[in-house]
This record gives C-alpha cells, structure tokens and sequence, in this order.
C-alpha cells in the first residue's frame, strides 16, 4: 500500500476521531449523576468505536491470548507499552473497569481528559515523588475494594519496537502494599500505530495476558524482576523478528 493511501486513511481517521471525541464527551458529561458502572459502560463506548474504526479504516487487527488468564479477584495489570492503542483497546476490553495511574495534567486536556475526569482515575503529581506513590497507595486500596482493577505502564513511556524501557517498579510495590496479584502483559501495537506518527499501518496486533503473579513473600523489586522477565520474553514470542535474544535492561526499584 502506497504512503499517500496510508496517509489518507489516517488523515481520515484522526478526523473521525476528533468529531467522534467532541460528540461523546457531552454524553459523558450527561451520563455523570448515573452510577459508576453505568458512566464507566458509557464512557468506554468511545473506546470501542475507536478500535473498530481502527480496524476498518486503517487495516489494525488484534487478537488476545491468555484471556482466561485474568482472575475473578482484585488485580493490578502490568502492561508493554508501545502505542497509544493499548491505553484506548484495554480500557474496554478487561473484565472489569480498569483504573489508569497518570500525570494529572492529562485531565486538563479538552473534552478527553474531562472525561478521564468521570472515572476514578488515579491521577498524580510526578514532581511530589514520594507523596505521590502514597496517593496512589491510598486511592488505589479503594479502587480495589470498589472492584476496579489498576493497570500501570512500567517503562513509563511509549517505546520503540524491539526497544526494552527501563521498568519502574512502582506496580510492584503497589501490589505488595495492597497484597494484590499482579497480572503482566505483553503486546506489540507498535508496528500500526507507532509512536508520534500520524501515519497508521495495517497488521495485527497480538495482546497476550500471563498468569497471575503473587506477591506474597516477594519483595517488589523481586516481583517487578518477574513481571519484566515474563513481559520481555513475551514480546520474543509474538515479534519474533523485531528483539535480540539478550537485553541489558534492569529493573529500577522504585517509579
């Protein structure tokens, strides 16, 4: 396919999206006196249409593997980070409600970020350090009670394929405050969707969940060092071609 097809198609798509985003924030906002699950149901919508649009328009398929892995019990999901695909597919596509862990300027942004706002989000300050792992600690222990699931990003950021980020081991450490399973995922959008490109290639992405990860008598550094292992050797089995056979990344012990 030609690039000026790819641009087109993309071209297309980034409009959609913008009227669809400036169509659905006013439902949300109506929908914010109904209850969580209903709010949650409703926001989410969003999210399905943009992964169908991307699918029709732009030729990004997906698959998952592992679903049955995800337990009927509090959790925090640990993903790969590659594309803002994830961030929008895995939102609608979990068992149960997912509470994201982000920079707190994002709920600034117009119309999405308002609708972030409805969701009990975790939203912190980064320049607070210390302060803000304990806010996540507090606020995650109520999510989980509500049962809403939390899922970080441990690299933190999007990373190139076949690039290995630098984990951070805040997930873990929230697990092993709240005595909560970890669930790690390993998935490679970054092929369609890569990051900061507008343009949008067709593939098929494969999101694979593994089996959930106790964190009782672990230390989070310990915890974190499995969930990187099992991400990475992960991402070996379903982009073969695009990673070494060895990295030297390391784990750090704290977010």
């Amino acid at each position: 396919m030609s690039r000026a097809i790819l641009f087109l198609r993309s071209l297309l798509f980034a409009l959609i999206m913008l009227v669809a985003t400036l169509i659905w924030a006013p439902i949300c906002f109506l929908a914010a006196p109904l209850s969580y699950n209903r709010r949650y149901y409703i926001t989410s919508r969003w999210n399905v249409f943009i992964i169908w649009l991307a699918k029709v328009l732009c030729g990004i398929r997906y698959e998952i593997k592992g679903f049955e892995n995800l337990p009927d019990q509090p959790v925090i999901l640990l993903s790969k980070h590659q594309s803002a695909w994830e961030t929008i597919f895995l939102l609608c596509n979990m068992s149960r409600p997912l509470v994201f862990v982000f920079k707190k300027e994002l709920l600034y942004v117009p119309f999405f970020g308002w609708a972030l706002g409805l969701l009990r989000m975790i939203p912190i300050d980064r320049n607070n350090g210390k302060d803000a792992f304990a806010q996540v600690v507090v606020q995650g222990r109520k999510r989980l009670a509500d049962g809403q699931w939390i899922i970080m990003f441990p690299e933190g950021t999007r990373i190139p394929v076949g690039e290995r980020g630098r984990y951070k081991g805040g997930g873990a450490r929230l697990a092993v405050e709240t005595n909560t399973v970890v669930v790690p995922i390993a998935l490679n959008p970054g092929h369609c969707w890569p990051k900061n490109s507008f343009i949008k290639k067709p593939g098929l992405v494969t999101v694979s969940i593994g089996k959930p990860m106790s964190p009782e008598g672990l230390t989070a550094v310990d915890l974190m060092q499995q969930v990187e292992n099992w991400i990475e050797s992960e991402m070996r089995v379903i982009s073969p071609a695009d990673y070494p056979a060895t990295s030297t990344q390391k784990t750090e012990s704290i977010q």
